[in-house]
């Protein structure tokens, strides 16, 4: 079955881990049957020791078009706040090849204006925005009221959530510490994270990391139903950081019961709808 990885890291993020070059991220892809990934570029300073750029990124995906989908990032963070545009900056990503927004991972409530202006930037362009949502970075209340008010504010924009807090809120019943952790225990129906998936048609999900496997394996008999009711809206994704890391999110899918249309629109189908492929 065809595959696109939504969420992949290419360079040295971590200083204890070893970094991941091109060529070892291809030859990953070719084991995993990986057909393209989306190459996050990072480039605010919470969570990881070391940046990786939107040039480098463009740079290094440039050789394999076929394979390797850029993505950029703008720190909304810089210069005055209330004079920095993102719009030309993203937009010239954008004439070399970016096809994507991500990953954001700054410090700033969601809804903070600095990042709105990336959200109207990225609307008008017309790319897609992979958003890591938890306790730190792009931080919600529970229940996620702000992240609402975003796809509210901006319905031609793509988002495409990731992460502790979103995937906290595929139970209704959600803690101060699930935000940032991996919660155990049951999954009790009505979670706002499948409310908002089934309300807006600008929300994705990514199921990428140990955030979105604890999701899916935390209850095996919620699973299946979870991938089968929200199957136009959820993507294969791993958040590959750092060389020889294991991923168990495709043994999750394949092991979770659902029909094979519905793994063909996760793994595959539904980037290529929100990638514009």
């Amino acid at each position: 079955m065809k595959k696109i990885d939504i969420h992949v890291h290419i360079g040295k993020l971590l200083f204890s881990r070893p970094g991941i070059s091109v060529r070892y991220l291809l030859n990953w892809m070719d084991e995993m049957e990986i057909e393209k990934a989306c190459v996050m570029a990072v480039e605010n300073p919470e969570e990881i020791d070391y940046y990786v750029t939107s040039e480098r990124v463009i740079r290094s995906c440039r050789s394999y078009p076929d394979r390797l989908v850029p993505f950029c990032n703008v720190d909304p963070r810089r210069g005055e706040p209330g004079e920095f545009d993102p719009y030309p900056i993203i937009a010239r990503y954008k004439e070399r090849g970016a096809k994507g927004f991500g990953e954001m991972l700054a410090g700033l409530w969601i809804d903070d204006q600095r990042n709105r202006k990336i959200f109207a930037a990225c609307e008008k362009l017309k790319l897609p925005v992979l958003i890591h949502i938890d306790n730190y970075r792009n931080f919600d209340q529970i229940g996620l009221p702000r992240l609402e008010k975003v796809l509210q504010s901006f319905p031609g924009l793509n988002f495409i959530t990731h992460a502790l807090h979103w995937w906290s809120e595929i139970s209704a019943e959600v803690s101060e510490d699930d935000r940032g952790s991996y919660p155990t225990g049951p999954i009790i129906k009505g979670g706002r994270a499948e409310q908002l998936l089934q309300k807006y048609d600008n929300l994705f999900a990514d199921l990428s990391a140990d955030s979105g496997t604890n999701a899916l394996t935390r209850v095996p008999s919620f699973t299946p139903g979870f991938l089968t009711r929200n199957q136009d809206k959820l993507l294969f994704g791993t958040d590959l950081v750092y060389k020889g890391q294991k991923k168990t999110i495709h043994e999750v899918l394949n092991s979770s019961g659902v029909d094979t249309a519905v793994l063909e629109k996760i793994y595959y189908l539904n980037a290529k709808k929100v990638l514009g492929m």
